[in-house]
């Protein structure tokens, strides 16, 4: 029998094909196939437990022994001595392969090996968190022997061994296939987990220096321990929970909660960030009890981040809003749903009647929460005062997003990311903002087939391990080293470089005008990666005061036209609105008459205790605010009207990844949750209005132009005084990590980090803690010394115990004093 390979192979050179022939079927494949791929390609199933695609081989296991014979050099057939590893083995022309399922001599040898691996293995599927999804349990029935000539004692073991708050180890279990080891070297680079010992004593563990001979120099030189000091430290550690093959590595939050066969599984998308990384959701009797990575090759391939694994409680926390809340006397009380619109109504129609109202939906809606929110400020409130953007943001910012990202569709991609050549990250970290993307460049690094650098006042612990090139900026001079590359500093062929701009860059004057300018003259790509997951549908939306849906400038009388006529009204508002940033200031000025509010998070806001002041303001002055929220937040003390809308888990939607794709996912659970769309649209009809939401195809009439801000001058701090550098951490004091105590037992510790020289020139290069002070407060934290450029101060934006803006009064780019 002869079969041919399509799909992949279909574009390999007839040269670069060979032929071998597996259980009596000729086939041919790829130069370098291993054997246990080849077989997976004509439909033939080898048992394995160290084997995984997205892994090196290691052939660990022996559990996929097979008979191989390849031509000698008389060119007649010969057998190899002994069975040999199909996870190892290259396929060769003319090979020819007897798998367990025609050779006898291949079966029991798996059966042997089988039965070696379970001498010490524990009987304890019935408890076991792996029972019922255990490859090992399920290829011992189908490759293994019926019955155990095994009677003495098995090994034990104290458990479990406690790699981390969130991930434990029974290591009775362990079969030793180092699937978690070589993940913790080959995809997240974090030396979190090793094997120790040798012979019949060898078991995995923790991070251990005495064990691992850790003396000074790391092991992996990419690679860097967490400044808390904690051996595990990885944002990802738990994959290998989900590619352990047997029940070894099990999660705190979800062990002897559930069995598999007991769990309903549903696909979604991760919500945290806008990598839109594949999920799924498994629960039980309508509560969730854990995520897994989704299979999705063109994004997440099968990782995710442990944010995105076990930050899921947020959703279900005690504070969560179950019924509208209307304010009487001065105190919010439930209501009905036509109450609460009835009164949300009344009350923005009087608000309407006396002044402009604006809208602040967040960043974390839906493309079609977004529409909603755009097709509600433009139609029924009738202003351009509406920006999704909850955090530092900029003129400039809007100008750029207007002409480079509305509209565009799918740019940059992650397959273009693995292949760029060269690939400069600018205001962006992305094990921290954007982990998916972090995965992906780490693979194309290791591949050598890209190089990095990175516009940063520090390597952090991300750029290391992509072997990041460093280009030292100080915050605010962004701008001023990017106008200083050429095309020779993008690698040999600028023109397919690609420069990943991250939303932290648009808050320093000049830096997104400087990135046009490099792009205009280096040919490079430019892809913007925002933070949350809602931000690109948003601006897809026009969530932005110059901006309406598809990319429509609101200055362009064609393109207001086009979208009034496409939202059934006669005419929009021509005069572009005010940022967030204006919005709060003319709240404040008592110059707005209400305020609707989506998920804003005031500690993410450049001044959190102006945006109280503006929301005080407003109640103050006899306006207005609603509020659409999942839990109570900061902003519900000062609403008027409190609007429950659905979490993820409980609506279907669509989020748009920082690529411009498309990810939709459906609702797992079928209840009476409104999302923001539809409490919008129910909002409208009260006020006697219909909310349209049509298709918007992208603008193709004249665009923005991109922002032309020229370079500032650098400024020196006063002596004392440094320039403050911050951004978020993966794992911090977000609300999308509450009710989560294991997760947050990983997260980084918060310190203070300044360069040696600028420790030595302020007096406290001896000193164990410092304080920055800010306009508004301190913050005192440990002192961790590290290379980075001098006068700048770093410290986490949002950290157990330390909020910057609050606390300080102050963002990336001001100056702060350091004192001991």
């Amino acid at each position: 029998m002869t079969t041919t390979q399509s799909g992949s192979q279909a574009d390999v050179a007839p040269a670069d094909l060979v032929e071998v022939t597996i259980d009596g079927v000729t086939t041919h494949v790829a130069k370098g196939t291993l054997i246990i791929r080849a077989a997976e390609q004509i439909g033939i199933a080898i048992p394995r437990f160290c084997d995984h695609p997205l892994l090196a081989p290691a052939g660990a296991c022996r559990q996929c022994l097979v008979e191989v014979a390849m031509p000698g050099r008389d060119g007649n057939l010969a057998a190899m001595p002994k069975p040999q590893a199909s996870c190892t083995m290259e396929v060769t022309a003319g090979m020819v392969v007897k798998t367990q399922l025609t050779s006898p001599v291949a079966e029991t040898a798996q059966h042997g090996v089988m039965e070696f691996l379970l001498i010490n293995h524990p009987l304890d599927c019935p408890v076991c968190d792996k029972g019922g999804e255990c490859p090992l349990q399920n290829q011992a029935m189908s490759n293994g022997r019926a019955t155990s000539r095994f009677h003495d004692v098995k090994r034990t073991y104290a458990k479990p061994l406690a790699i981390s708050t969130q991930v434990l180890l029974d290591r009775e279990r362990c079969i030793l296939c180092q699937r978690c080891t070589r993940f913790s070297a080959e995809i997240a680079g974090d030396p979190f987990i090793d094997l120790q010992m040798r012979g019949a004593a060898q078991q995995i563990g923790r991070f251990d220096e005495q064990v691992l001979g850790f003396e000074g120099e790391l092991p992996r030189g990419e690679a860097q321990l967490d400044t808390s000091g904690r051996p595990f430290s990885s944002y990802f550690s738990g994959n290998t929970i989900q590619i352990c093959p047997v029940g070894a590595l099990t999660s705190a939050a979800y062990r002897f909660r559930s069995r598999p066969f007991d769990l309903v599984s549903t696909p979604s998308i991760a919500e945290h960030d806008a990598c839109g990384s594949a999920i799924r959701i498994d629960h039980r009797r309508g509560v969730v009890l854990r995520r897994l990575a989704g299979d999705d090759p063109a994004v997440n391939e099968e990782w995710i981040s442990d944010k995105d694994r076990f930050a899921f409680r947020w959703q279900t926390m005690p504070d969560r809003l179950e019924a509208p809340l209307v304010r009487e006397d001065d105190a919010l009380i439930p209501t009905s749903w036509p109450d609460a619109f009835h009164t949300a109504a009344t009350a923005l129609a009087g608000a309407l009647a006396r002044g402009p109202v604006a809208a602040l939906p967040g960043g974390r809606v839906t493309v079609e929460d977004a529409h909603a929110w755009g097709a509600f400020a433009r139609t029924v409130l009738g202003t351009n005062d509406v920006d999704f953007r909850a955090r530092t943001h900029s003129a400039e910012e809007a100008d750029f997003l207007a002409a480079s990202v509305a509209g565009a569709g799918v740019g940059v991609t992650y397959a273009d990311l693995e292949r760029a050549g060269f690939v400069l990250l600018a205001g962006l970290e992305p094990e921290e903002e954007a982990a998916t993307i972090f995965l992906r460049l780490r693979k194309g690094v290791l591949a050598g087939r890209v190089q990095v650098a990175t516009l940063a006042p520090l390597v952090s612990r991300g750029a290391s391990k992509l072997r990041a090139r460093w280009l030292p900026a100080a915050p605010g001079t962004e701008a001023e080293v990017l106008d200083a590359l050429s095309g020779a500093d993008l690698g040999d062929d600028p023109s397919g470089a690609v420069v990943l701009v991250g939303e932290r860059l648009g808050a320093v004057p000049g830096a997104l005008s400087a990135v046009a300018r490099l792009a205009q003259r280096t040919g490079a790509r430019v892809a913007w990666v925002p933070r949350r997951a809602g931000d690109r549908g948003a601006v897809e939306a026009g969530l932005l005061p110059t901006l309406l849906p598809g990319g429509r400038p609101v200055a362009d009388d064609a393109a207001r036209a086009d979208a009034a006529a496409r939202w059934g009204v006669p005419s929009l508002p021509s005069e572009p609105g005010r940022d967030l940033t204006g919005i709060l200031a003319a709240a404040q000025a008592g110059e707005l008459a209400g305020l609707v509010v989506g998920g804003l998070d005031l500690e993410d806001l450049p001044d959190p205790a102006a945006a109280r002041a503006a929301l005080e303001a407003v109640r103050a002055s006899g306006g207005v605010v609603v509020q659409l929220e999942v839990r109570r937040s900061a902003v519900t003390p000062f609403a008027d009207v409190v609007l429950p809308v659905a979490p993820p888990v409980e609506k279907a939607g669509t989020f748009l990844t920082w690529e411009g794709r498309p990810r939709s996912f459906g609702a797992v659970f079928d209840t009476a949750a409104f999302s923001d769309a539809g409490v919008l649209t129910e909002l409208a009809a009260a006020m006697g209005r219909a909310l349209p939401a049509p298709v918007w195809p992208a603008w193709t009439g004249a665009r923005a132009l991109a922002p032309a801000v020229p370079a500032p001058e650098p400024v020196a701090p006063p002596a004392g005084h440094v320039v403050l550098a911050t951004w978020r951490l993966l794992l911090d004091a977000g609300r999308g990590q509450d009710g989560e105590p294991h997760l947050a037992g990983t997260a980084h510790r918060p310190v203070a980090r300044l360069a040696p020289g600028t420790a030595e020139a302020l007096g406290l290069a001896d000193a164990s803690e410092i304080t920055v002070r800010g306009p508004r407060g301190a913050v005192t934290l440990p002192l961790v010394l590290v290379p980075m450029a001098e006068h700048v101060v770093w410290l986490p934006q949002h950290a157990p115990g330390v909020s910057v803006h609050s606390d300080l009064g102050a963002g990336a780019g001001d100056v702060v004093e350091v004192v001991r």
